[in-house]
């Protein structure tokens, strides 16, 4: 099995309990934590972050009260894994979620366990993609849409829920996370007629072509859907009177669902967008560029609850609160393209500026099973986009970027961060190549990557979802 030593999961349980504070003993009061996701957002759409087309107003108004990080990345841009990444504090490798589809290893624990150890109640509304309940006892909360591909999928929000456990207690703190389904394909919410589809401006690696600019706009729509439940849900904390207690953060999670972001290693499919807010703590109109991942967004809520916990993320909080600016050296990533497609296996490491990428098995070509369908409501510009590539120039360019890649690239994402100019072969960076080389080297090493192997079926199916439903039911029918 191609994984560490998964008591990790376990010690850090305990490693939370025993830095409890005794009974009776005098503690710092403890924040409530409401964590919002997003959903398929890439990061630069946000205005805050420089996009514009839609004007976040929420979200920067969110920013404007708290601190905006420049440098934050999920260590897979697919929605299952970096979910676990985020709830359990390890990568992916750590935790077992290692494709999309895919579930921890029963054993692995998470936030549940972690805040629950400490003595919050833990609750989750909207999408889930948390398996098994042994790993992610949520308790599940109504009122936000839980699946994200439901073709008359509409944007609903009742707040009712969210509110009752907000209120639940006055003793008692609480992590919540509201899981938007806006921005994920189908782009069905929100109001496309609110956009010119022949002003907004495409990103560079988009060709202008009719039924791309139809699709953007409704793809900018749910992200204007997704900024307005953003202030429907901060009010909802406004009204409960405990906002000045709650550390808020959100994320965009990766990228979006359009070449070149979701299921890449470029930074539109891995960089996110992470804004945190603390009354009192962190200080207002503030950003860093404090290089953090999912994996350190658990131990930093651990640690301003007053625990401890040894996971593969290590906490930011010195950098929310001002202490320090930077945080880690690396931020790693990895893709297995199995069940999406055949295998396309890719690791990565960024130190912030330029990012280094290793495609494991580069003569092949990447495929991805969602671009290729053919539904009307989901990517109705990729066959169009494919036609075009046989003629026009940026169409075949970035299709053929998409679709065949080099062993090795190297971007200077300051600079690019389109990731266009691959700097791997020129020879004024082949000192920053084989430093970024050699992280990588030694990250794989230490979470036992097998590399290529581990994008197959053969490794895929033990932690598939599918496999594990099946096996539920086999167990539930043997009790009949």
């Amino acid at each position: 099995m191609y994984r560490r030593d998964f008591m990790k999961g376990w010690l850090a349980v305990g490693a939370t309990l025993m830095n409890m504070p005794a009974l009776g003993q005098e503690r710092r009061p403890r924040p409530n934590f409401l964590l919002i996701i997003g959903d398929d957002t890439t990061y630069e759409e946000l205005s805050c972050y420089g996009g514009r087309n839609v004007k976040t107003k929420n979200i920067d108004q969110l920013a404007g009260e708290g601190v905006l990080f420049r440098r934050a990345y999920t260590a897979m841009a697919m929605c299952v894994p970096c979910r676990h990444e985020l709830y359990t504090g390890l990568y992916p490798l750590g935790n077992g979620s290692c494709w999309n589809h895919s579930i921890s290893h029963p054993g692995v624990k998470s936030v549940c366990h972690h805040l629950g150890g400490l003595g919050y109640r833990v609750g989750l509304t909207g999408k889930r993609h948390v398996d098994p309940p042994s790993v992610f006892p949520f308790e599940f909360i109504e009122g936000f849409e839980p699946n994200c591909i439901h073709r008359a999928r509409v944007s609903r929000a009742e707040l009712g829920g969210i509110k009752e456990f907000m209120n639940r207690s006055a003793e008692q703190p609480f992590f919540l996370a509201v899981c938007l389904t806006d921005s994920h394909v189908p782009w069905t919410t929100g109001a496309p007629a609110h956009f010119d589809k022949e002003k907004v401006v495409l990103p560079p690696i988009y060709p202008d072509l009719p039924e791309v600019r139809q699709d953007y706009v409704k793809y900018l729509a749910e992200v204007e859907e997704l900024d307005r439940i953003v202030g429907e849900v901060l009010n909802a904390l406004d009204d409960s009177g405990k906002a000045d207690d709650t550390l808020v953060l959100f994320t965009s999670e990766q990228g979006a669902q359009w070449p070149g972001a979701k299921w890449t290693n470029w930074e539109a499919g891995l960089r996110t967008g992470l804004i945190c807010r603390w009354p009192g703590k962190v200080e207002r109109r503030s950003e860093t560029r404090a290089l953090v991942q999912y994996a350190d967004i658990l131990p930093t809520l651990i640690d301003a609850a007053g625990g401890r916990a040894e996971l593969d993320g290590t906490s930011f909080l010195d950098v929310l609160l001002g202490k320090k600016d930077k945080h880690r050296d690396y931020a790693y990533a990895m893709h297995n393209n199995v069940p999406e497609g055949p295998p396309y296996p890719i690791r990565s490491v960024t130190d912030g500026r330029y990012r280094f990428i290793r495609n494991l098995l580069p003569d092949a070509e990447y495929v991805e099973k969602h671009m290729e369908d053919v539904q009307p409501t989901w990517h109705s510009y990729w066959q169009p986009w494919k036609k075009a590539a046989e003629v026009e120039g940026l169409a075949q360019a970035m299709f053929r970027r998409f679709r065949k890649r080099p062993a090795e690239e190297l971007y200077d994402t300051v600079a690019d961060t389109a990731c266009l100019e691959n700097l791997a072969e020129r020879p004024g960076f082949a000192e920053v190549k084989g430093k970024l080389s050699q992280a990588l080297d030694a990250w794989m090493k230490s979470e036992e990557d097998p590399g290529a192997a581990l994008d197959t079926e053969k490794a895929f199916r033990p932690l598939s979802l599918a496999k594990f439903h099946a096996d539920q039911r086999a167990k539930r029918k043997g009790k009949d």
